[in-house]
Formats: C-alpha cells, sequence, structure tokens
C-alpha cells in the first residue's frame, strides 16, 4: 500500500473511538488507500474480521493481504446485502472517512481538481455512466441551479448556470478548464480558488449521488450495529455533517424524533459520544492540509 494514495485523517482519534475488541467485526466504509483498515487490522485478535467498502477500481489496488480482511467492490450504500452475502448481520463498529481520497484529487486525469486541466469526469466509480461533462451539457437551467444551491450554496447559482448554458450553445464544456473559463465572470476577485472549490464540490456529489449514498449507508448502520457498538465518521462539509448528527441524535437521517410508545418521550438509538466533533490539531492540518475541514462525530448504539 502505499503512503501516498492517502493520508488517513484523524487515525488515531479513530482508532480509539472504536473501541475495538480483539474477536470483533468491523466495517470500513470507505477503504480508500487503506490506512484506517490498516490500524483497525492491528487491534483485531485471529478471530476478528473487518469488511471494507470502496466502488473505486483505483482503490483496490491497496488491498490488504490478511485472512482477517475482505475488500467489497461496492459503494457503502449496499452495505446490508453486501455483508448478508458474507454471513453477517450485525457488527460492532463502523467507521466512514467521507469524501474524496488525496488520491482523486490528485489523479488529474480524474478531473476532480480545480488544479489540473483534465477532461470533466469526478466519477468515484469510473463504470457509472454519469460525468460532470454529462451534468454542465445536459442538465437543464432549474436542475443545475438546484445543484449550486444545495450542494455548495452558491449565492449566484441563476447567473452561474446562465454563463453555462449560453457557453454549451457555442460549443460542448469538456474539460475543467472550459468550465473555468466559462464562469469566469461569476467568481468572486480574491476568492476565486473557494468559489471553484463550490463549484467543483457541487458536481462531484451529483455525479456520485453522495447525499443519496450516504442516506442509504447511516440509515443501514443502525439497523446493522450491535448494541454497545460505535459508530465512528469522519465528515468534510456541513451537508454531510448535518446527516450525520440527525442519525446520532435521532437515529434517521431527517433528525426527526422517533417518539417512545408507552411514555410519549424521545427514543434514543444512540448515545452521543463527541458533544462536539473532534477536529484535526494543528500539526495534522499542516501535514495534511485536506484534514483541515474534518469534524469526526462519534456514537454509541443504546443497549436496549
Amino acid at each position: 500500500m502505499s503512503n501516498a494514495y492517502h493520508t488517513s485523517v484523524l487515525l488515531q482519534a479513530c482508532i480509539d473511538n472504536l473501541n475495538i475488541q480483539a474477536n470483533g467485526i468491523y466495517v470500513d466504509l470507505t477503504f480508500g488507500g487503506g490506512g484506517h483498515s490498516k490500524a483497525i487490522l492491528k487491534q483485531l485478535g485471529e478471530k476478528g474480521k473487518l469488511f471494507a467498502f470502496d466502488q473505486d477500481l483505483d482503490a483496490h489496488k491497496n488491498a490488504l493481504k490478511d485472512p482477517r480482511f475482505t475488500l467489497i467492490p461496492q459503494n457503502f450504500r449496499y452495505l446490508k446485502n453486501y455483508l448478508r452475502l458474507q454471513g453477517i448481520t450485525k457488527v460492532d463498529g463502523i467507521l466512514g472517512d467521507l469524501g474524496v481520497s488525496s488520491h482523486q484529487f490528485d489523479e488529474a486525469e480524474r478531473g476532480f481538481s480545480i488544479r489540473f486541466e483534465a477532461e470533466l469526469d469526478m466519477r468515484m466509480n469510473q463504470e457509472s455512466a454519469l460525468t460532470a461533462k454529462r451534468i454542465v451539457n445536459e442538465y437543464d437551467s432549474k436542475h443545475l441551479i438546484q445543484i449550486f444551491k444545495e450542494y455548495a450554496e452558491i449565492h449566484n447559482a441563476a447567473k452561474l448556470v446562465g454563463e453555462i448554458l449560453d457557453a454549451r450553445k457555442e460549443k460542448e464544456i469538456s474539460s475543467t478548464n472550459d468550465l473555468k473559463e466559462v464562469i469566469k465572470s461569476c467568481t468572486p476577485k480574491f476568492e476565486e480558488h473557494k468559489y471553484l472549490a463550490k463549484v467543483f464540490q457541487a458536481l462531484r456529489i451529483e455525479v456520485n449521488e453522495e447525499m443519496e449514498a450516504l442516506k442509504e449507508g447511516l440509515t443501514q448502520c443502525v439497523e446493522i450495529l450491535e448494541p454497545g457498538g460505535r459508530l465512528v465518521v469522519i465528515s468534510y462539509h456541513s451537508l454531510e455533517d448535518r446527516l450525520v448528527k440527525n442519525i446520532i441524535r435521532a437515529g434517521n437521517v431527517d433528525g426527526i424524533e422517533v417518539k417512545d410508545v408507552i411514555y410519549g418521550t424521545g427514543k434514543k438509538l444512540f448515545k452521543n459520544l463527541t458533544s462536539k466533533p473532534i477536529v484535526p490539531t494543528e500539526e495534522e492540518i499542516i501535514i495534511n492540509t485536506r484534514a483541515r475541514s474534518a469534524k469526526l462525530r462519534v456514537a454509541e448504539k443504546i443497549i436496549d
């Protein structure tokens, strides 16, 4: 496994908060470079098991050779079904490091980064049909505005989409540089990098159905966690963090409190172990700047 593939964020905090039992069963929802998985395996005994998910074919090159480890080449939105195929219905802990891996950002041809000239791709699953290029060239005005407002809180989304629609009448917007040039007039002075990052984030979320996948995955985490099991999740933007907070507080991604049938009070499924999220130290941010926006939340499934 190459350390250059991805630097694991908040590694020790994740491992400490998983409260790993030697013979337990654990899940790494986002395998990536395998840093978190490798650290989990160090804590497991001979009878322990670790299942990891990753839909990115590049990540499979980092698969760990260990009889206790199984890498499942799927999005974690299919968590429950693919664990069942492995004969697993309950687990003792689940770790998720959401967002994009360093590798995906650094591989220019993947089209994730504003730093490189590349085709507008942004697919985490390279076998998926939907790309960022298709979105900017085929989606209608209403749909595009919705994406930029909802997924990136772009304040001038209507103007941004207007520029895209005008430009694509003349020729296809096919590359990252094409898009940056098209929307140049919408980009605030002295905040170009921040604005472009938001635009790219919105497209990436739509391409990969990230919010839908996260909602489905978190919902299944509630079902398959053993009482006393830990849920440990790192999020990188407010949309992700809101869903994680909702699942911890209310046991569902909508944040709707479920009432106890007998007493009428809120029925809690999780004990929140992080009233405030754990964030990286300044030292970690210096080493890995992509850790800057990370927020780690931890919850324990309540024993009935």
